[in-house]
């Protein structure tokens, strides 16, 4: 089996793996309240998911 004759530096290492990149999650606006939202998930300031509400806020206990 071949072995390498020299170490592979961390320059040419870490030159080899640049393209692995963290993306940004996207988001979109609640239809209730217009706040940032991930995709498919409930809207935590007002409890609408799909302009239904399905689960009850802090503000709604009170």
């Amino acid at each position: 089996m071949a072995h390498p004759k020299r170490k592979t530096s961390k320059t040419r290492r870490d030159k080899r793996r640049t393209h692995y990149k963290a993306t940004a999650p996207t988001l979109m606006n609640c239809q209730h309240c217009g706040a940032s939202v991930l995709y498919h998930r409930v809207c935590m300031d007002c409890g609408h998911y799909k302009g239904i509400k399905v689960i009850e806020t802090a503000e709604d206990i009170i």
